[in-house]
């Protein structure tokens, strides 16, 4: 219990300084807000940040948000006879649907992507960010499938999934900075899901489905 509770204390610490520091790089601008200054915000130490946050670019992204491992893991956590594009598309929706944090349709948002889009390093952490997830999400394929070394399949499958994937945050990325309600955005996007299904076709929608047991 005592562990319990220390580890619930150590995830509101960490929410509280990432909702403090987002807070002032929206207002400021990333590149003009020190970390002393989140600490000083936040009411706690510098190293207590440290302590909980490796880098300035992981109070906006944290690994444990905005994970490597985004499409791997949903690729393999989908039931048996699910394929891997089809795994994805269906979270995708579902948390369109929810307007989920994950996919960045909260309140608010529109003004934590432009202050995003404003700082060059947190762009280069979202592009290799991006590259990850498709790397990983490549090796769950290979190994599931049992593709050669020099199969090209589970790359090229992969990078469908992982544009299909970008397609989405970037259509909502530019409809919230213009200021779009966010119901209005869900509901555009799910059209658009539609249009990247169709586009996909049958090869890469049909790759890979998880084996029964």
């Amino acid at each position: 219990m005592a562990e319990g509770l220390r580890e619930r204390k150590k995830r509101r610490t960490r929410r509280h300084i990432s909702e403090v520091a987002t807070g002032l790089f929206v207002e400021r601008g990333f590149d003009e807000v020190t970390i002393a200054e989140v600490a000083e915000a936040a009411e706690v130490s510098v190293n207590t940040v440290y302590n909980h946050f490796r880098s300035k670019e992981d109070l906006v992204l944290p690994p444990d948000e905005a994970s490597s491992r985004r499409l791997a893991d949903i690729v393999r956590e989908r039931p048996p006879g699910e394929t891997a594009a089809r795994a994805v598309l269906a979270r995708l929706r579902e948390e369109v649907r929810r307007r989920d944090r994950a996919v960045g349709l909260a309140e608010g948002f529109g003004r934590v992507f432009e202050m995003m889009r404003g700082a060059p390093t947190l762009i280069a952490r979202l592009e290799d960010l991006a590259e990850q997830m498709t790397a990983a999400l490549a090796e769950v394929l290979a190994e599931e499938t049992g593709a050669a070394p020099d199969d090209p399949l589970p790359r090229l499958v992969a990078g469908q999934i992982g544009w299909c994937h970008a397609q989405v945050f970037g259509e909502i990325g530019r409809r919230i900075t213009a200021g779009e309600d966010p119901g209005a955005i869900a509901e555009g996007v799910l059209r658009l899901l539609d249009v990247i299904e169709e586009l996909l076709g049958e090869r890469v929608l049909e790759y890979a489905p998880r084996a029964a047991g």
